[in-house]
C-alpha cells in the first residue's frame, strides 16, 4: 500500500514544474499576479529568470505566452480558471489555439470547491469552454502523483493543453511504484459488472470510497478514471457500456459540456446506454466551506453511493 500523500493538485503541479525545468531549460511560466496562489511560485523562487509576472491582464498574459511558442519556448500561462479560461478565451482561441502553439494552460481553483471565494470564483464551465476549442487537450488529474505524471506529459506534448488544478488537499489513491499515465487513456480502478461509474478530478476518490462500500452489500460497480476529457478513451467507454449496460458521471464541474457531455457523445455514437450525470446541475455555487459544499452539491461518498445503489436497482 503507498503511502497516502494529502495535498492540492496545484501543489503538486508547482513541484513537478520545478522537476521538468531543471532538465528542460526552455520552460518558461507567466503567471497574472496570483503565484502564490497558482503554486508557480515555488517556479518562481527556484527560476527567477524565467518566472514573469504579468499582473491581472489574462488576455496580455497569453499573447505574450504564444508569442514565447512561437520563438521555440515551453511557457506555462497559469491563473484561476475562471480567469484563465473566461477572460481569456478570445486569445486563447485565437493566438494559441488556431495557429496550434505549444502552450499549457494552468486553470487553478476550478470548481465549488474553491470554497469561500464564492460563486464568482468557482469556476465550473472550464471544462466545457476548453473542450470546444479545436485541437486543445483538457487534463483534470485526481491526486498528486496523477497531477506531477499529467503535467509531465502535457510538456512533452507539441500543442496547446489546458490543465485543471484543484484548491482543496485531497488524499492519494494511486501508487507512484505502479501508476502510469498515458494521455488520452482512461484507467479502471475497480472491476464491475452491475453498473460503470466515469468520474474525473477531485471526485475521483470519492467515487472510489463509494464503489468500495457498495462492495460489501453485493454491488458490482465499475470506476473508470478519466484524466483526459479531451481525447476522451472512447475504447474504454463503449467497452463499459458494453459489459454494464448502465452509466454514471461523476465531476466537479457543470453537467453541461464537461464530462457527462463527453461520455454521453461516445455512448449515443456507438454503443447508447442510461447515463446518470452527478455534477454541479447547472446552478452557481456559493461561498462556504469547501467540504461542506461538496457534501450540498451530492458530490461526496454517500451521495455517490446512493445514486448507484438506485441505478442498480432500477436495472434489475
Amino acid at each position: 500500500m503507498a503511502e497516502i500523500i494529502k495535498k492540492a493538485t496545484r501543489e503538486s503541479f508547482g513541484e513537478a514544474l520545478c522537476e521538468l525545468a531543471r532538465e528542460n531549460k526552455d520552460i518558461v511560466v507567466f503567471d497574472a499576479d496570483l503565484a502564490a496562489a497558482t503554486k508557480t511560485g515555488v517556479f518562481k523562487k527556484e527560476f527567477p529568470d524565467r518566472f514573469f509576472d504579468c499582473g491581472i491582464a489574462e488576455g496580455n498574459m497569453m499573447g505574450v505566452a504564444a508569442g514565447m511558442a512561437a520563438a521555440g519556448k515551453i511557457p506555462v500561462a497559469a491563473s484561476f480558471a475562471m480567469f484563465a479560461t473566461g477572460r481569456a478565451f478570445e486569445q486563447i482561441r485565437n493566438s494559441i489555439a488556431y495557429p496550434g502553439l505549444n502552450v499549457k494552460i494552468a486553470g487553478s481553483h476550478a470548481g465549488i470547491s474553491t470554497g469561500e471565494d464564492g460563486a464568482t470564483h468557482q469556476c465550473i464551465e472550464d471544462i466545457a469552454i476548453m473542450r470546444a476549442i479545436p485541437g486543445m487537450v483538457v487534463l483534470n488529474p485526481a491526486d498528486h502523483w496523477e497531477m506531477k505524471a499529467a503535467t509531465k506529459a502535457a510538456i512533452e506534448y507539441n500543442g496547446p493543453v489546458y490543465i485543471r488544478l484543484g484548491r482543496l488537499a485531497i488524499d492519494s489513491f494511486n501508487d507512484p511504484a505502479s501508476y502510469e499515465f498515458e494521455l488520452g487513456k482512461g484507467i479502471t480502478l475497480h472491476e464491475g459488472s452491475d453498473v460503470t461509474v466515469i468520474a474525473t478530478g477531485l471526485v475521483v476518490n470519492e467515487a472510489l470510497k463509494a464503489v468500495r462500500e457498495l462492495e460489501a452489500e453485493g454491488i458490482s460497480a465499475r470506476l473508470i478514471n478519466i484524466h483526459t476529457i479531451k481525447p476522451i478513451d472512447r475504447e474504454i467507454i463503449v467497452k463499459a457500456a458494453q459489459e454494464t449496460g448502465r452509466i454514471i458521471t461523476v465531476e466537479e464541474h457543470n453537467v453541461v459540456g464537461g464530462l457527462a457531455d463527453a461520455v454521453c457523445q461516445v455512448v449515443t455514437d456507438e454503443c447508447p446506454v442510461k447515463v446518470t450525470r452527478i455534477g454541479v446541475q447547472d446552478r452557481f455555487g456559493y461561498s462556504g466551506p469547501a467540504w461542506e459544499l461538496l457534501d450540498k452539491f451530492e458530490l461526496t461518498q454517500p451521495h455517490i453511493a446512493r445514486v448507484i445503489r438506485e441505478a442498480v436497482a432500477e436495472k434489475k
